[in-house]
């Protein structure tokens, strides 16, 4: 018990004097106040054109929804055209062929990364309605 508590108060200026060092402020440049507008230099990809989407008598049953939506994830290359185009969600599986055929014929104004053209992946909602 002894040891202890001289340890503990051999120690204790220690612990003072290191969290003084700690909370002390740090000597850093002075800030700039010129002020400059966040941005990260990308745009995204933006559609150019897209053909219509012909889906087959049978795609909607009576009780099928008169609305659903198709989540695609896809891949808009340096060009604009669709690349790895693939369902993700759907709630009926006879718009996904349909779907998907016309999706890859859409044509986007490639997003770009300072100013260059990238690829880039995304999700595409399409909302089917009968």
């Amino acid at each position: 018990m002894r040891h202890n508590l001289a340890a503990s108060i051999l120690l204790s200026p220690l612990l003072f004097s290191a969290a003084a060092v700690a909370s002390s402020p740090a000597t850093d440049a002075p800030a700039s106040t010129h002020l400059r507008p966040v941005s990260t230099g990308v745009t995204y990809p933006q559609l150019v054109s897209s053909p219509d989407i012909n889906l087959p008598s049978t795609a909607f049953n009576a009780w099928s929804p008169a609305s659903s939506e198709v989540v695609l994830q896809l891949k808009v290359d340096a060009t604009g055209a669709v690349q790895e185009a693939q369902v993700v969600k759907s709630l009926n599986p006879q718009l996904n062929a349909p779907v998907l055929s016309a999706v890859r014929n859409f044509r986007f104004r490639p997003a770009t990364l300072d100013k260059q053209a990238v690829p880039v992946d995304m999700n595409l909602v399409i909302q089917v309605q009968r």
